[in-house]
Parts: structure tokens; C-alpha cells; sequence
């Protein structure tokens, strides 16, 4: 069993790959990172937008990041279409959060589940992780549903979480 946070994972799957993000992918990860559609649900201390400079962000996401979360570009055909990352880290009950972010001209085409898929398969295949849990914004029917798909129940809805914005925000809870 491999340890997370022993190594940055290469996951290959038939369609796609997360693995790695790149200095030659900040034009895409900028582009991600610029679409308001893409973070109208998501926390506002997301380490992709912590610095202003994208090479910065590209720079620091396996050393000062790597200490609290782990951010794989999701590729297509060589493309950066997304980041999936895994988070929150509980080494004593063998627990990881999960999280991703893909482009807008990706929606619909079973990215974003595909990008789940292989995380699970890969966190309860080769990790000691035993529970693996998401938060979404209620409001987010979309990620509700990739997570139902795969195989996610909710436990707990409309409940306070600090997000970074002023106010908490009312989120739904997810295990697997």
C-alpha cells in the first residue's frame, strides 16, 4: 500500500490521465482558473488561485501545497481539461476529501466522473484511505450527481461550512 503524500500519483486510465501539472499547462490552468462559471461553487482558498502569477501557483503546488492537499491535472488527449484533488487529509481513521474543477467547454462528456472514478479506484486500491467524502454547495446539482454516480451518499444537508466568504456556506455532505 502507498502512503498519500509519499508521491505525486500518475493515474492512466483508457480516456484519461491525472497526473501532474506542468509549467508548459499554465496557459489552460489559467484559463480555468479565470472562468467565474467553473468557481461559482467552490471555496474561495483554493490553492490554484492563492497566487497571482499562474507559474507561482504551477511552481508551489508539489512542495507548499503537497503538504495539505494533492492537485492533479485532468488530461484529455494531452489537454489540461481540470484539476481533481484530494484534501484534508486524516491519516488516523484512513480518511481523504475530494474535490475537481473542470474547464466549461468539457461539461457533459463524463470528464468530471471519469476524473472521480479514478481517483476512488486508485485511493481504495492503493492507499490505506477508507472513507473518502466531498462537500458540495447545495446549489450545485451537478457535482451532486457526478458524486451520486459515483457511488456517494448524502449524509448530511444544508449545513454551515466556512468557505472563505464572509458568511458561512450551506453545503451538503458526501461519503463513500
Amino acid at each position: 500500500m502507498k502512503k498519500l503524500f509519499s508521491e505525486v500519483p500518475f493515474l492512466n486510465g483508457e480516456r484519461l490521465t491525472l497526473k501532474r501539472i506542468e509549467k508548459t499547462d499554465a496557459d489552460s490552468l489559467l484559463e480555468l482558473t479565470g472562468d467565474p462559471m467553473v468557481y461559482r461553487y467552490l471555496p474561495t482558498f483554493l490553492f490554484e488561485k492563492k497566487y497571482p502569477d499562474i507559474h507561482e501557483v504551477i511552481g508551489k503546488l508539489y512542495t507548499e501545497c503537497f503538504q495539505e492537499s494533492i492537485i492533479l491535472g485532468v488530461y484529455l488527449d494531452d489537454a489540461l481539461c481540470g484539476l481533481a484533488e484530494m484534501y484534508g487529509f486524516r491519516d488516523e481513521i484512513h480518511k481523504i476529501s475530494v474535490g475537481y474543477r473542470i474547464m466549461q467547454k468539457y461539461w457533459g462528456r463524463g470528464i468530471t466522473s471519469g476524473a472521480l472514478e479514478m481517483l476512488i479506484r486508485y485511493l481504495y486500491d492503493e492507499t490505506d484511505i477508507e472513507i473518502i467524502t466531498a462537500s458540495t454547495m447545495v446549489e450545485n446539482h451537478a457535482s451532486a450527481r457526478v458524486l451520486m454516480k459515483n457511488g456517494f451518499s448524502l449524509v448530511v444537508s444544508c449545513v454551515d461550512e466556512d468557505w472563505g466568504y464572509p458568511q458561512p456556506t450551506i453545503a451538503d455532505k458526501w461519503i463513500r
